[in-house]
């Protein structure tokens, strides 16, 4: 259970509670989520991402619940896959799988290519699903798999290998032999602007981040983070950074888990791990086996939500809600959206269950005053102008 020792009567009664006033206003907002994990459950263990599951925290029935009118249809390539150089591979079995759970979800979800193209799928009823992936799709950089990505409905991918090492732009969380980009770590860059493809910078160092929107033509997106200022790990973000991206118009999406902005929680979530989450070392072990084995090997891990905690270790939503109003005290509200990270294994605030709660970002920020504009921008206005910048050209 993700809130520890909550009882399940209990939960369910705080994640209820929410006015009709937020409802109301939930329910007329455009709400994008930029940082779900979907498909990598499915990839590993079948079923259909359009039925209620038992278990994790997103499908596109409980999403549909939350009032979720489009997501970050986010693909992850563990670390696993990099050793033995398998990353393209995965990256292409993950949109095979993609394009299989979207064709068995006609009636629910449709695939957003353009920003357009949300409108209408909404309209519709259903929620639009914009293509993303996360972790390195090609260690090298090579811009003609970028260029055949983009071709199969790629519309925004991550800069750095997870918390893996590339060879063109510095992770958060490995060893490089350069500080940031490279040349080709600003060749990428300029590629994916002349290709419409938005770049996120979530899991760059803070160099990487300053010299990629320096380098960018188009905002960039940090989809799934938190600041430094609260947790400080090589995972979060660092002011300076914040203020480049904001500088270039983009948007930071904010994690729920409570391992990036509470400081408590982290260091429980360590202790009981034996290691920080965002260790990577262990993938070295990889490299000499085969595929399908690292696949068995990762369907028998595989875990998606948060870690068991006591109660008095988390934060709440409102205590959570802290850490979006920094960022607006630095930048402005034009620069601050949501990126649950839902299925990629957040430890959840106090009293949220899974994506049938996002009225509950709407109830927390009537309670701290913000207007509606603000509110708005945050649930999903801000992040869809980035997605229309970049595509514009």
């Amino acid at each position: 259970m993700t809130a520890g020792s909550m009882g399940l009567a209990a939960l369910a009664s705080q994640a209820q509670d929410v006015s009709a006033r937020a409802r109301k206003l939930h329910a007329s907002c455009f709400v994008l989520d930029a940082h779900v994990h979907v498909v990598n459950k499915q990839f590993y263990k079948g079923g259909s991402l359009g039925d209620r599951l038992p278990d994790g925290q997103f499908d596109l029935v409980r999403a549909k619940e939350g009032g979720l009118k489009a997501f970050f249809f986010t693909m992850f390539i563990p670390e696993e896959y990099y050793p033995a150089r398998y990353e393209t591979k995965q990256a292409l079995r993950l949109i095979d799988e993609a394009y299989r759970q979207l064709d068995r979800n006609q009636d629910k979800v449709e695939l957003a290519l353009e920003p357009r193209d949300i409108d209408r799928i909404n309209a519709k009823g259903k929620i639009a699903a914009i293509l993303d992936l996360e972790g390195g799709y090609d260690l090298d950089g090579d811009l003609g798999v970028l260029r055949m990505l983009q071709r199969l409905g790629l519309r925004c991918l991550q800069l750095p290998a997870h918390n893996f090492a590339n060879r063109f732009a510095e992770s958060c969380c490995a060893a490089s032999p350069f500080h940031g980009l490279n040349e080709h770590g600003r060749e990428f860059i300029h590629e994916c602007n002349r290709l419409g493809m938005m770049i996120n910078v979530a899991h760059a160092s803070p160099d990487t981040t300053i010299q990629a929107a320096e380098a960018s033509k188009y905002p960039l997106l940090a989809t799934h983070e938190g600041f430094r200022k609260f947790n400080d790990i090589p995972r979060t973000l660092t002011d300076d950074a914040y203020r480049a991206l904001a500088k270039k118009g983009g948007v930071i999406g904010f994690h729920i888990g409570n391992e990036f902005h509470n400081r408590l929680q982290y260091l429980h979530r360590t202790k009981a791990a034996g290691k920080p989450f965002y260790d990577a070392s262990a993938a070295v072990r990889f490299k000499d086996m085969p595929i399908a084995d690292i696949d068995k090997h990762l369907a028998e891990t595989f875990h998606s939500v948060g870690v068991p905690t006591p109660d008095n270790l988390l934060f709440s939503l409102d205590q959570w809600f802290n850490v979006v109003d920094y960022a607006i005290s630095i930048a402005g509200e034009d620069h601050v959206g949501l990126g649950t990270d839902f299925d990629g294994g957040p430890t959840l605030p106090r009293g949220m269950r899974d994506a049938r709660d996002y009225p509950m970002f709407t109830e927390a920020m009537l309670r701290r005053g913000w207007s509606e504009t603000r509110i708005r921008k945050f649930l999903g206005q801000n992040v869809r102008r980035v997605f229309e910048t970049v595509r514009k050209g």
